[in-house]
């Protein structure tokens, strides 16, 4: 329970802070993990994407200022951190329907979108195989693209990354330079508060790099899940971990980038590990 009172502390912390820049790492601090992994968990728990709810949050609130017919629109805009009233009337045409001005002159309805409530769903039950593995610090060479702090900004980034790295002859050279375990083609999620978020297409290697980049994956422990079908099954796995497996695991997120491992990395029948950082409650 413990887990899950973080989680309703968080957005506590959130309804407090509406009209005030959202700090994710403080919510990852009220979470015990960092920001990154806090957004995916939210993500993953609430069925919608942290940037997103806020926004919900934020309009639904708006609607009830503008209902009450005195304050201006440009003055609930600053409110709720909008700094022009095209980008507030834009915000809140995409979730209620209709215009700021529509609410404030003629009461038209609008929508209400509540705090959410974080609580434990006992279900079906199903079987997760993984095991826990603890890895010293290893060397990555590859290619990487930068993350933006809000994770959604990111739906687009890693896709094309690992499509151009398909055209251009990335991956067949990158495949030709692994030689260290983990052995097989990774994707390297590495987000911690003290440097630019980046995401790593890359291999494990001690070869010279060439003309790749190359990072050093810090010592940790991780959970690692198996899984196999087509790379969107990939996401399926993720989910069913951060929902069905941690809440319970005795574990929570350690501060290590998270690694998918491809071992056979065709799209339509991919062979893949999930690494999940972790550490014991």
């Amino acid at each position: 329970m413990e887990w899950v009172e973080r989680l309703n502390q968080s957005v506590k912390y959130i309804e407090e802070h509406l009209t005030e820049e959202i700090d994710y790492e403080q919510l990852g601090r009220i979470a015990c993990c960092s920001a990154y992994h806090y957004q995916r968990m939210f993500a993953y728990m609430a069925g919608v994407p942290l940037a997103e709810y806020i926004r919900r949050r934020k309009m639904s609130l708006a609607a009830v200022d503008l209902q009450g017919g005195e304050t201006r629109i440009l003055d609930i805009a600053e409110k709720y951190g909008y700094q022009s009233p095209t980008a507030f009337n834009r915000a809140f045409q995409a979730f209620h329907g209709i215009a700021p001005s529509a609410v404030k002159t003629q009461g038209a309805a609008v929508k209400s979108f509540s705090p959410i409530v974080f609580q434990i769903a006992v279900k079906g039950a199903a079987e997760m195989e993984y095991r826990v593995e603890t890895k010293g610090a290893f060397r990555i060479i590859g290619v990487s693209a930068p993350l933006d702090k809000e994770i959604e900004k990111n739906f687009l980034v890693v896709p094309k990354l690992w499509q151009d790295a398909a055209a251009n002859g990335v991956i067949q050279k990158l495949a030709g330079m692994m030689d260290t375990p983990p052995m097989g083609l990774l994707g390297v999620s590495a987000c911690n508060e003290e440097e630019r978020w980046k995401y790593f297409i890359a291999v494990s290697s001690t070869k010279p790099r060439g003309e790749f980049e190359e990072y050093t994956v810090p010592a940790s422990t991780w959970a690692v899940f198996s899984g196999a079908g087509t790379n969107q099954s990939i996401q399926e796995l993720e989910r069913r971990i951060v929902t069905e497996w941690l809440p319970g695991s005795g574990y929570e997120y350690a501060d290590a980038p998270d690694i998918e491992v491809y071992l056979n990395p065709d799209p339509q029948n991919a062979q893949y590990e999930v690494w999940i950082p972790v550490t014991k409650k």
